[in-house]
Order: structure tokens, then sequence, then C-alpha cells
């Protein structure tokens, strides 16, 4: 592996070598409509990576290496993209004028999902857009927020920890998240992969736009990924000077600010600082302390410096910081399901022998009891090294970067009152160290494409303690004649009696990747992509008991087992895999494109590291501690269209079929902490996919998009049981044919706009009115489906007014879940199955005030 490795490397640098293609230049100056020179503009070579921006007087020059024609994209903030057809060379400059945004045309936007700049429509693979400026103005600031915007995503967050984001239903295991599995979906800020999905629930800070692709992207990207991608692209240190600063304020005390400055600090070299906070009150009362929880408290901070030694290559150095230590994440319990253990056993019968009563049997009076504390406490933060230059007919990028984060919990896991668990933490630290090198430019006249070599070393360690308290003795007793009552009762017998865990995974991942881009004609193109994969993980697992009362009664003994029993494994595993897809796209004329793609990829094999049951007859520990890796065999056809002016309609049909699928699934034991990984068969999962957007008149646009998906087990005979089979004669059952966790038939956003010109504080700008929508149908909370784990479906609507201006004040007023809809976004069950489960709750109506003032 380490020889494929380097062989890649040394044909990088011999393409660096005899790379020789002269260049033609091209020079021009660009304007507003009353001629005043715009500087700062952004002007790609479209299809490939090259770019240059526009001095203070808007002239600029641009190398060109395309044979003619070829064509310029023209960008700049408040103004509409432009492209410039260039069919022959003159000595004279263009002279480019751009149009402003307010003239309310469809703004086309242009994305680097294939590594080159080029129109989203043109782009053969389902993507979806979410500018920074769009992000912002729906007060969209983390993924959470972005998938009103795109139903085709779902992210599912208990805490920062466990947290999972899928695409088409399909990407991490629904529940709790174990560090010994590789996430579906691919996250990557500026070219830097982020391994670990706690990443998603942070703010954005200071993003210029998120491409989100939907299907396996293994051969454009260099981490594999099954399900699809988030490509965020920042905002770039520009060398002219700009600052943007705003400040909102809502009700529970909610604040955020943000600010970002950027300019010159000499000839060659430009830099950009950018910050982002954000802190609010709790939306959930503890009426055991007196005080809300659930809180917002993120800080984080960008600072990004830009070198320009030549104006074919780009150095790009920076470095973040972002906290999140809020008092939150406490589910509130939402229902009680019947088991089928005995009467003594249900949670009803339990908490009356304890005297106790849950505070509300309605989720949505957000009230809990807890009495252990709730804390989600959070760092990430990391530095990268970028460097961009222009070989022959292309880009040669090389990014490399170190990451960290680290986790500091506090849970209540019976969400009770009571003290049933004293405690519940699994603090974490994980770093990582990637490489990636790659080239995309033209190779002949008719071929193009993107090949590339990538490493990812990545440690992740947990200390984890779980302790009983006081009313342990009652949930876990399972035998009611007096003598054994006694026994259970005996004071001090699990009081203090817990667990110390000591989790290590240290893996490592190389791959070479490529994909070609062959014009066959004009209107055909065949894209092929191949990716060969190496991947090793060795985990340590060493669980022991500690406290409770110390006895050398064989019958206490027994009966302290029955909670919590020591436990240790190891697992070392490493595996290759070749994978790839081919495209075919045809280009029906200006209006309609259409592309069909088959794809073979899959995710590499997992190691449990969060604990496991007792193995059943005839399997060891090491049996379950390894995950097969999954096969996905994927296809979908998308049509592309403009099918009038100023408008988008684009069509995706998609089928996912994925062998040895890696799931959470639950167990009774409380030392598994709820869940672990095991091999479901088969699964599919197959749908269609709608976006669609159109500027209606020079005030009124709307943009939306809706997917239906039909995700299914193909075969599942070992599935463990749902929530209200517990304590059935049999611990497994067949679910083939049911539905996956977290996957809604149906799901769809919609949004429109009425803007019209006008003047504030003799600042001209734009008024507007503006309401988003988002809704989806009922889903699956189980990995078993369970009658009692089902989120209803649910709607909700935003809305916002104001104005805003391309430069100086811009002020609007805004509002979330404006109809106070109450919903959930997540049902678990309490560890050890007792019956109760609890809800993560959708927030209440949510309003405020938003300043922006530009520069």
């Amino acid at each position: 592996m380490r020889t494929l490795y380097i062989k890649s490397i040394t044909s990088f640098i011999f393409l660096f070598i005899i790379s020789t293609a002269s260049a033609q230049i091209i020079t021009g100056v660009i304007t507003d409509k009353q001629q005043n020179p715009l500087p700062g503009v952004n002007i790609v070579l479209k299809g490939t990576k090259y770019n240059t921006t526009s001095d203070a007087d808007g002239k600029f020059s641009i190398d060109l290496t395309e044979k003619l024609p070829a064509t310029l994209l023209v960008q700049y903030v408040g103004y509409t993209n432009a492209e410039v057809e260039i069919t022959k060379l003159s000595t004279a400059p263009l002279q480019i004028t751009l149009n402003p945004e307010g003239e309310n045309v469809l703004v086309e936007v242009v994305v680097s999902s294939r590594r080159r700049i080029e129109k989203v429509q043109d782009v053969p693979i389902a993507v979806s857009v979410v500018t920074g400026k769009q992000a912002e103005q729906t007060g969209s600031f983390n993924v959470n927020r972005i998938k009103e915007l795109v139903p085709s995503v779902q992210l599912y967050s208990s805490n920062p920890r466990n947290t999972g984001i899928n695409i088409r239903g399909l990407g991490s295991p629904f529940g709790l998240t174990n560090d010994g599995i590789d996430p579906g979906v691919g996250f990557y800020v500026d070219g830097v992969y982020y391994a670990r999905p706690a990443a998603t629930t942070l703010d954005f800070i200071d993003v210029d736009q998120i491409e989100v692709l939907r299907g396996p992207q293994g051969t454009l990207f260099g981490k594999n990924t099954t399900s699809g991608a988030f490509n965020i692209t920042s905002r770039k240190p520009s060398f002219t000077s700009g600052a943007d600063f705003e400040v909102s304020y809502g009700n529970y005390n909610y604040l955020q600010a943000k600010a970002s400055v950027t300019g010159g600090l000499t000839s060659k070299i430009a830099g950009r600082l950018s910050f982002s906070g954000t802190s609010r009150d709790g939306i959930v009362d503890n009426v055991k302390t007196g005080r809300p929880t659930n809180t917002l408290n993120n800080q984080g901070i960008r600072g990004q410096l830009l070198y320009k030694p030549t104006e074919n290559t780009n150095i790009t150095l920076a470095g973040d910081i972002t906290t999140q230590h809020n008092d939150g994440y406490a589910q509130v319990v939402a229902g009680v399901a019947p088991t089928q253990r005995v009467p003594q056993r249900q949670f009803n019968a339990i908490i009356a022998d304890l005297n106790y009563q849950l505070p509300s049997l309605n989720a949505f009076d957000r009230k809990i009891d807890h009495d252990t504390p709730w804390r989600s406490n959070q760092d990430l933060g990391g530095a990268s090294l970028n460097v961009d230059t222009k070989i022959g007919n292309g880009t040669l990028t090389s990014t490399t970067a170190w990451r960290f984060w680290t986790w500091d919990p506090s849970n209540d896991r019976d969400f009770t009152g009571l003290q049933q668990l004293a405690k519940s933490q699994n603090p974490s630290r994980q770093t990582q160290f990637t490489q990636e090198i790659r080239y995309a430019g033209q190779i002949t006249s008719k071929i193009s494409g993107v090949a590339g070599v990538f490493f990812i070393d990545q440690t992740s360690k947990t200390k984890g303690t779980e302790e009983s308290g006081n009313a342990q003795w009652r949930f876990a007793q399972d035998s009611f004649t007096p003598a054994n009552t006694a026994l259970w009762k005996t004071p001090g017998l699990f009081e203090g009696y817990g667990i110390h865990t000591d989790a290590q995974i240290h893996s490592t991942s190389a791959a070479v990747f490529g994909q070609l881009d062959w014009a066959v004609t004009d209107k055909l193109h065949v894209l092929p992509g191949l990716r060969y994969n190496y991947d090793e993980k060795n985990a340590d697992y060493d669980r022991k008991t500690y406290g409770g009362l110390q006895t050398s009664d064989p019958a206490l003994i027994a009966l302290k087992k029955k909670v919590y029993t020591d436990q240790n494994f190891s697992s070392d595993n490493d595996d290759t895999d070749f994978s790839g897809n081919i495209t075919v796209a045809y280009k029906v004329n200006d209006k309609i494109n259409a592309y069909g793609t088959f794809a073979k990829s899959y995710k590499p094999i997992g190691v449990n590291v969060a604990g496991l049951p007792t193995p059943p007859a005839g399997q060891t520990l090491g049996d379950l501690a390894t995950v097969k890796p999954e096969d996905v065999t994927h296809y979908e056809f998308g049509v592309k269209t403009s099918p009038i002016a100023n408008s988008i309609l684009n069509l995706t049909y998609f089928n996912t079929d994925i062998k040895d699928f890696q799931t959470n699934v639950q167990a009774a034991e409380l030392g598994v902490n709820r869940g672990y990984l095991a091999n479901a068969d088969e699964v599919r999962v197959q749908g269609v996919e709608l976006d669609f957007s159109f500027v209606i008149n020079k005030h009124f646009n709307f943009y939306g998009a809706g997917t239906y998906s039909d995700g299914k087990y193909v075969k599942f005979t070992n599935a463990p049981l749902p929530l209200e089979e517990t304590g059935a004669a049999v611990s497994y059952k067949d679910v083939s044919g049911t539905n996956l966790p977290g996957v809604s038939k149906w799901a769809g956003s919609l949004s429109s706009e009425y803007t019209k010109d006008a003047k504030f504080f003799s600042n001209a700008g734009k008024f507007f009115i503006a309401i988003d929508g988002y809704a989806r149908s009922e889903f699956s909370s189980s990995p078993s489906a369970s009658k009692y784990l089902v989120v209803p479906g649910y709607a909700i609507f935003n809305g916002r007014l104001g104005f805003r201006a391309a430069e100086g004040l811009s002020v609007h007023i805004w509002g979330r879940n404006l109809l106070n809809k109450n919903y959930y976004e997540q049902l678990l069950p309490a560890g050890g199955n007792a019956g109760q489960y609890a809800a993560v709750l959708g927030d209440q109506i949510t309003y405020g005030i938003t300043l922006k003032y530009s520069l």
C-alpha cells in the first residue's frame, strides 16, 4: 500500500515537471451600469479552477489555457453572475458590465463539486446548493437548519457525540454514535475532511456556499462517501478591504453576533478573520433545579491568510476553533411502552413502588426533574494548509490538515428524577491528520478529469463512567419472592456501583481515486471513475466494575453482575477495496441536461468500541466486535431543465442497495450504553427528488424541493427486539420488509419572497417579505420498528420581513415555527428498556430582530 501511495505522489511530481503548456492572456475591465469600476470581482475560466480577481480599477488578467471557444464566469456579491464567451483572441481588453441582483433574475449558481468551477445545471450529479447569503437570511446557521432547505438531508442528534447525518436516509446508523465506523456522508470544509459527525452540530463560520451532493462520491473526494457529501466553502481572503457586522436578538434571550473582516496585508498577502457566537436561555424547565435547561452557548473563530507568490499559485493557511458549552440536550419523557416482562418490571409498577411520579405526562409541557446534570461541552478546531498551483491545463492541489475534537458530557440516561443512574458520561478526544493531493484539468481536447491520493490517520480515546444510584435495585430487580426482594433491597448494594471504561481506536485509511470526463460529442459525455482504498482499524476496549457494597456473599455478587460486568476485548482489522462509477450525460439542448449513473461503493469495516451484550450461544465477544463492511450498489437517473426563462426544474430517480448494512441496535443491558453495531443482511432505499426555482417577475420568486423515499430492510432476520417486545422468549426478530429508521416517505420545503426597491436612511436596497415551509411525514425512530417509537409527521413555517442592502445597514425581523407546532425530532428508549422513552423536542416558536452593517 505504501508503494502505491509513493508511486502516486511521484506521478504528480512528474506531471508538475513535464507540464509546459503555453497560455494566452485575456485582459478586461468590469464595471456596474453607471460605468463605475468594480474591485474584487471573481473571474473564473469555466470548467477549470483558474481564477483571478479585479483590482481597484476593475481591471483583471487571466491565463487562457483552454482551446477556443472558452467561457469566463464573473461573480460578485450583490450582482448577478455573468458568462462571457470568448471565440477569438483580441488585444483589446474585454468590457464587462454586471447587473445588480435587485433586477430579480435567476442567479446561475456555480459549484466546485467536480474540482472545477461550473454551473450547477451542467453537473451530472444530484446536488443542492445553499449560498451563504441564503443560509444567513433564513437563519440556517448549522446543518440542523439546512435540512429544512434540503429535505433529502436528515440529521438526528440526542447530543453532539450521538449525531448522525444522512442523505436519502443513509449514511450513519440511527441512534447512538460508535467511534468504530465511518460516516457514509462526507463533511468537508474548504477541502478538509471532518471525521467527527459532532462537527455538524456547530455553527457555520463565514460560509460562502454549501453544496449537498447526493449519492456515492468516492471518485471525486478524498474520503470515501457512500451516501453523499457536504462540500462547504468559506469566504476567502480578499485584497480589497471589506467588513461585515451582524447582531441578532430574540426571545429566550437569544443573542447571536457575527463579524468578518478582510483586506490586503501586502501586495501578495491577504487575510480574513471571522467570528460567530450564539447564546440562548434554556427552553425546557427543570422543576428540580428551578432553572431552564437546553441552552445555547457557542463561539467560533476562523482566521485565513492567502499568499499569492505568482498569478498561478494560491497558498492559504487557515486555523479555527469552535466551542460549545451548553447546559443542554436534555430529553423529555414522551411515553411509556408496556413490555413483555412480568408486571412487576413494568415502568409504572417500578415508579409506584418508589413513590415517584413524572413531572408531566405531556412531553410538550417541556418539564423535567432530572437529578443528574446535563452537560454537553465540546471543542473542535484545527489548522490547514492548502496550495493551488496551475500546471499545464489544470490545477494541482495539496491540502494538509490537522484537527481535534474533545467531548465532555454528563447525561441523565433514565430521563427521570430517580437515581437509577447517578452518572452517565463518556468523555472523548479525537485527533486526525489528513493529506490530499489532487490534479484536475484538461488532458486532451476531448478529455478532462481529476485524480488524487488521500491519507487519514486518526485516534479516538474515551474514558467513560456509568454509575448506579439508590433506585437501581428496583429497575434491575427480576425476581420478586419476599426473600429475593430482601436481597435486592440490601442497603448500599448498588449505590455507587458502576463501570469505568477505557476505549481506544486507531484507524488509518489511504486511497487513490480519479474520474474522467470524455466529451464523445458536444452533447454526449461519458464519465468513468475508479477508487482503490486501504483501511486499517485497531481497537481496544476495557470495562471494569467498581463500587457498591463490598461483599463476599455469592448471591449478592450475582445480583451485581446482572447490572454490570467486566468486559475486555481487542480487534485488529484491515481491508482493501476497489470501487467506482460510470455516468453518461447528454445535453439535449441549452435547457435540458440528462444523465444516468451506476456506482459500486463500500463503507469500510467497523469495530465496536462502546461495549457489547452477552454473546449468544456459539459466539464470542470477538465475533460481535467486528462489523463487516458495507457493499453498496447504486444507480440513478436525472434530468436538469430550465423550462422557461428564469427557472429551474430538476428531477432525479435513485435506487441504493446495501448488503451487510451497518446498523446500530439496542440491547437491554445497561453496560452496552443502549446500543452496539451489527450488520443487517440487506437494505434498499429508492425514491424520487424534485428541485425547482422560479422567478415570476421583478418582485416575486419561489423555490423549493421535495423527496419521496422508500427505505426498507430487504433482509434482517436477527434484528433486536423493539421496546415493547423486551422480555419476550426470543432475543431476536425477523424485521425483513419493515421500514428503515429515520426515513420519511415524504419530505419537502417551499420558500417564497417578495421584494421591492426601497431606501432606508438614504441607503438604496430592497424591502422584502419571505416565508419558508418545511414538512415531513412520519418515520420510525427505532432500529427495529416499534409502534411506540414513531415520530409523527409535522410541518413548520418560518418568516422574515425587513430591508437589505449590499452595503450599509440592513435590518429585518424574523420568526421560526410561527404556528408554534409541537413536534418531535427523535424518540429513544431509556437505558435498561424498562418501558419509558424520551423525546428530542423541536423548538417552540422563536422570534427576534437582526441588524447587519456591511462595508
